[in-house]
């Protein structure tokens, strides 16, 4: 990714937490960008194009977090990310309706997620909807990090092959 490219998205990134992705404008993005409008319009037509490239940007991020590592060590990474992303924390806040749209299963990126799971952690399609599923809830109630990492380590137990 170019270094525009990247500061655009980064900009995103602050403006949509910032003011949620409803509430943000290409005015708002470009200047939390440190860039003209025009520049931003170079790169994405929409509101909705800089929303899509940052998921990509942000699904590639975490599944670079995951790749190689064991479940048992990935789940909890994945998760702690997850619970204090600062865009997903002002969805869920203030745009809870656009996050559970987002995000739930059957939503049009669903089974891409799904798909990018089971390859960077090296499970089964089924476990990749079960790990989907049980990240989506942290999404929307994070709670404790001690709570999170004990969850992540029994989905982590119910992954493994029986032995």
């Amino acid at each position: 990714m170019n270094r525009t490219r990247a500061g655009l998205l980064g900009g995103a990134a602050r403006a949509f937490a910032a003011h949620g992705p409803r509430r943000s404008t290409m005015q708002s993005v470009a200047v939390a960008s440190g860039v003209a409008k025009a520049t931003l319009y170079n790169h994405s037509r929409t509101k909705d194009d800089v929303a899509r490239a940052l998921l990509d940007a942000e699904l590639r991020r975490l599944t670079d977090l995951t790749a190689g590592r064991p479940v048992a060590e990935a789940l909890p990474a994945l998760a702690d990310e997850l619970a204090t992303h600062p865009v997903l924390r002002r969805m869920a806040e203030t745009e809870p309706d656009q996050l559970v749209a987002l995000l739930s299963p059957g939503a049009t990126g669903w089974a891409e997620l799904t798909r990018r799971l089971a390859a960077a952690l090296g499970i089964s399609a089924d476990g990749a909807e079960l790990v989907a599923r049980w990240l989506l809830g942290v999404v929307l109630q994070p709670g404790l990090t001690t709570l999170r990492r004990r969850h992540a380590a029994l989905v982590a137990q119910l992954l493994e092959p029986a032995g």
